[in-house]
């Protein structure tokens, strides 16, 4: 067992028996993986319908005789204290908790059991290892951001030393900074670039810029992963053409695993091991394959927390190839961010507000959906729905956080509405710059 595998199960994570169960999964034939679906989302709907009193109150009356009848979960209906919604036998000693991104502009809390968790890990390194990226040894360069509150940096800071990472900051995307991850990648013999879309795409347009191929500089290099956002053709093809190595997209969401994976083939193949994805039109009926729908996700494996038949917000279509061992992502839509210019000079991803509004995401449901707008070079607009107002208190603790992640001197407006305005797909954008240029 390798140095980060190691800290899971000094934490209380079982990766050991986790491998042996997504091993006992690969090996289940073609022809009989339909039934082992179909066993585990039954087994994992009974046990919550006996086991938490919120998912038996959540699916009420309805006739579940058939998979289609069990209610369509929205993250507006887990905006409740997360005790609220824990099995039985579970609490907030025994699990793993986090909170959603809010990238979708509905942010809440989760749990996964820690089980559920380690086998979430299995899946993400055995996607890496078969590309021959092992956590305890390849160097990665990643492209993250950071909290910047003293817990939850060093927490961060510990998992990359466990994780063989570089972290880069990516609160500034000014040429200077660009410059000096650039000189990193002079010195270091990175494997691989890790991180959101559309911070790797802005370093990719500055080595065009520069007329620079990245491997040429670093000649270890041997695959971009781009993750949390959506990844466009044309940015593919400049991010391969300036990195010299092959694109891999990751889509992927805290709450549930791993949903996606570019493989070997460069098919983005579906998580069918820990999870059930489907494919569902506005009615809430299963679409035909290559036609797109709203993608929903039921976790097979989290007992702690219900997260059956779970609407992610993202739209997609399934390859009209997709078998059930084998689903195959043909169309990811959603999860696109803008880039905010600041008066500085400074350019920071949309993706910075995900760490800004980690400080108004509580526990108490009360901010129900939010976005953020820049209005202007020093402005930045915060409009959000919620069950009361928030205090002058929290307002202070997120201008604070805004400073502390972007830079002083910025004016933030409150605005408290009734209904965001979505995005044609039903997706709230988080943040939109209406700058120009």
């Amino acid at each position: 067992m390798n140095l980060f595998e190691a800290a899971l199960k000094l934490n209380g994570f079982p990766i050991a028996e986790a491998k042996r169960k997504l091993a006992e999964i690969q090996q289940i034939e073609s022809e009989k993986y339909g039934k082992y679906i179909e066993n585990a989302r039954k087994e994992i709907v009974e046990y919550h319908l006996k086991n938490n009193p919120f998912y038996k109150n959540f699916v009420g009356n309805a006739n579940i005789s058939a998979w289609e009848n069990i209610p369509i979960m929205t993250k507006s209906e887990l905006q409740i204290p997360l005790e609220q919604r824990l099995s039985k036998g579970f609490s907030k000693n025994n699990v793993y908790i986090n909170k959603t991104s809010g990238s979708s502009g509905t942010p809440f809390i989760f749990a996964k059991d820690k089980f559920c968790h380690a086998l979430t890990w299995t899946v993400i390194l055995d996607c890496f290892g078969n590309l021959g990226i092992d956590f305890n040894s390849t160097l990665q360069a990643r492209f993250y951001g950071i909290p910047l509150d003293f817990k939850g940096y060093y927490k961060e800071r510990t998992k990359d030393f466990f994780s063989s990472r570089h972290r880069f900051p990516v609160f500034d995307l000014s040429d200077r900074n660009l410059e000096k991850i650039l000189e990193v990648f002079k010195r270091k013999k990175f494997h691989y670039i890790n991180g959101y879309t559309s911070v790797i795409a802005l370093f990719a347009k500055f080595l065009a810029r520069e007329d620079m191929v990245l491997k040429e500089i670093c000649p270890t290099l041997k695959y971009c992963i781009v993750t949390s956002e959506m990844l466009f053709d044309a940015d593919r093809v400049l991010m391969e053409t300036v990195f010299g190595v092959p694109v891999i997209n990751e889509y992927g969401a805290s709450e549930l695993d791993l949903i996606a994976f570019t493989n070997s083939e460069n098919l983005f193949v579906a998580n069918s091991e820990t999870l059930f994805l489907e494919i569902l039109d506005k009615n809430d009926r299963p679409v035909s394959l290559g036609n797109p729908g709203r993608i929903i996700i039921t976790s097979l494996y989290n007992k702690a927390h219900p997260m059956i038949r779970y609407d992610i917000g993202d739209s997609g279509v399934l390859d009209e190839e997709s078998t059930h061992k084998k689903p195959i992502l043909k169309k990811l839509i959603g999860r696109t961010n803008d880039v905010a210019k600041l008066p500085s000079g400074k350019t920071v991803p949309g993706l910075t507000f995900y760490y800004v509004t980690k400080s108004i995401i509580e526990n108490d449901g009360n901010v129900k959906e939010f976005v953020i707008e820049q209005i202007a070079m020093n402005i930045f607009k915060i409009k959000y729905t919620s069950i009361k107002e928030l205090s002058v208190a929290e307002k202070i603790k997120i201008e604070k956080a805004v400073f502390e992640y972007l830079e002083n001197d910025l004016e933030i407006i409150f605005e408290r509405v009734e209904v965001l305005k979505r995005m044609p797909s039903g997706k709230l954008k988080q943040f939109v710059s209406l700058v120009s240029g």
